[in-house]
């Protein structure tokens, strides 16, 4: 005959024997579910939809893209803030999505207080593109155009307080010059008015404009990184045609709940930067106008936390509100 005493022990023991693989599970164990804060056709959609397959084999297992736009990001990035910490819920977000988790600027901003950084995925400048109505060629040009004419320029971006409004806020703050700004939900819907000539002007990621680029529907003004691109080689960068200094480099990367346990972040940081070195991937990347760039977990965070840190100076002296 047991006693009491021992009893219990066996008990606890039968449950820990029934709770443990439960906890230990792989992962992953189940369909993964990668959340876009945009609506389709974005750069985080095409990024999105361009890993799945590689993804999806590397990991045997069904990896679904939820688009969940508004809130200029927003929505879907605190859809992934709530979710479960098991690494089958990731956000493929941008600078875009956390900037509008920013309530105080008054403070240093940490994307760890909210978000598991897993892995930066593409950081590239953007394309600043107009309509080919626009008869001015360059930086230098459009300024001039502006400066005479106060307000007339208008460009257009996926949301308040977005990448793409911020880019846009920058070049008129550095170049001391007056445009106009129109907001959009996502750079889908901005897409179908500038292409229409209705706003003149995008500062977008290069995957949504180049087929437009390439069909002559849309021109490039300039590149918006510190050199030029190695993709774009034929396009003059911002600074060096017409505003000295001015930088804007878009980055795409993978987030996670802040729950979800370091090994199973550094697993997926691990496994995504495998599918991104292989060369069908690079070459799919290019083919849309994007480069890879994976990172760890720990630079990515970094790379977050000092993009965020410069969006608020211009958002600051613009009069952008975030996170509303």
């Amino acid at each position: 005959m047991i006693t009491r005493r021992e009893f219990s022990a066996l008990l606890i023991g039968g449950l820990c024997a029934v709770a443990w693989p439960a906890l230990a599970q792989p992962f992953p164990s189940k369909p993964i579910r990668i959340i876009v804060p945009a609506a389709p056709g974005g750069g985080a959609d095409i990024l999105a939809r361009a890993l799945t397959s590689d993804l999806g084999t590397v990991w045997g297992q069904t990896i679904v893209v939820e688009n969940k736009s508004g809130g200029a990001g927003g929505i879907g990035t605190r859809a992934v803030i709530s979710a479960v910490g098991d690494g089958h819920t990731l956000l493929l977000g941008s600078t875009t999505s956390i900037m509008s988790l920013v309530k105080d600027t008054n403070k240093p901003y940490d994307v760890r207080r909210e978000l598991a950084s897993v892995t930066l995925i593409s950081a590239a400048p953007y394309l600043f593109v107009a309509h080919p109505s626009v008869p001015q060629k360059n930086a230098a040009e459009l300024i001039a155009y502006a400066k005479q004419n106060p307000g007339k320029l208008v460009y257009g971006s996926s949301g308040g307080g977005a990448t793409s409004h911020l880019s846009g806020a920058l070049f008129a703050q550095m170049a001391g010059i007056d445009m106009l700004h129109v907001p959009y939900r996502g750079i889908g819907a901005v897409m179908i008015d500038l292409l229409a000539g209705r706003v003149q002007l995008l500062v977008s990621p290069a995957p949504p404009v180049i087929p437009h680029i390439r069909a002559g529907k849309l021109k490039v003004i300039g590149t918006t990184g510190d050199a030029r691109s190695g993709l774009f080689p034929e396009y003059p960068t911002i600074a060096e045609s017409g505003l000295p200094g001015y930088s804007s480099i878009g980055s795409f990367g993978l987030f996670a709940p802040t729950s979800t346990p370091p090994a199973v972040v550094a697993k997926i940081s691990a496994d995504v930067g495998k599918v991104l070195r292989s060369s069908e991937v690079k070459e799919r990347f290019a083919g849309q106008g994007d480069e890879p760039a994976p990172s760890t977990p720990e630079e990515y965070r970094a790379l977050v936390n000092a993009t965020v840190a410069k969006w608020i100076d211009v958002g600051r002296k613009a009069g952008i509100k975030f996170g509303e």
